[in-house]
């Protein structure tokens, strides 16, 4: 059951994350702490390993269309290659309790920026329909 738990999540979390471009990250965690029993320094290691190939088989897709900003790509690819190696050994120091908090803190605060952002947009939508 665990191989073919461990391809379903990958189908699963591949087929999300390539569609809405998050990576995949807030779905691997997870799934691989509560229900493959990683602890989240690993969990959240393996994610990064199954990121690799899953951004760039999407990558080459979105960039056969066009869609991809290089040079945006670029240089925050410069930021984030330093700020991976800081934030890489910061979580591997931390307790893996306080590392679980704060994942899940994230995901609280990513997910209602996002709600109060779509609502925003369609209550701006409601008001351009009303008087266009």
């Amino acid at each position: 059951m665990t191989l073919l738990g461990l391809i379903v999540l990958g189908l699963g979390a591949g087929a999300v994350a390539a569609s809405l471009g998050i990576g995949g990250g807030v779905i691997y965690v997870p799934a691989l702490v509560t229900l493959f029993d990683l602890t989240q320094q690993t969990g959240q290691g393996t994610s990064l390993a199954i990121v690799v190939p899953t951004a760039l088989v999407a990558t080459i897709a979105n960039a056969r269309r066009g869609r991809v900003e290089w040079r945006t790509a670029g240089l925050v690819a410069i930021g984030a290659v330093v700020g991976a190696f800081a934030g890489s050994r910061l979580a591997l120091s931390l307790d893996e309790t306080v590392l679980k908090r704060l994942f899940a803190g994230l995901l609280v605060v990513v997910a209602l920026r996002m709600l109060r952002r779509t609502r925003r947009i369609a209550t701006e939508g409601r008001d351009e329909t009303a008087t266009g």
